[in-house]
């Protein structure tokens, strides 16, 4: 079954997902120090308010670093794909996988731009991916 692998949401999730199904990247900023931050939590990383506020992020982003993962799985079919971090306009740095894009590090060069994609994977998750950024 493929939803063993969807992440579950919580309480203090739930915003990042429904933007997300939304097509849309959310974020949370610190109200006090300004601060953007990922993943999703009830206070500031940064300062350790608890006055944050949800935002709508670009979506643009930097390949930061990735590794190929040539190992099948059931989720991603049998073709290597790209475990990327990638660095927000907005700061945070998160995980995610490239997309649209051949999966070999001659097509994966570090801080090519990226633009967020979304894939629908159950009715309540999808996912946030990124593929290149298109001039």
């Amino acid at each position: 079954m493929l939803s063993q692998f969807l992440p579950v949401p919580t309480p203090e999730t739930q915003h990042f997902w429904d933007g997300c199904k939304a097509g849309e990247l959310r974020l949370q900023r610190c109200v006090a120090c300004q601060d953007s931050y990922f993943p999703p939590r009830p206070f500031c990383p940064k300062c350790g308010s608890r006055e944050v506020e949800v935002y709508r992020a670009s979506g643009n982003a930097i390949l930061w670093s990735y590794v190929i993962n040539h190992l099948p799985r059931a989720d991603f079919g049998s073709e290597p794909y790209a475990i990327a971090v990638v660095k927000l306009d907005e700061g945070p740095m998160m995980m995610t996988n490239i997309v649209d894009c051949p999966q070999t590090p001659e097509a994966l060069q570090l801080d090519m731009p990226l633009q967020a994609a979304f894939g629908k994977r159950s009715d309540e998750i999808t996912l946030p991916l990124f593929a290149p950024a298109r001039p």
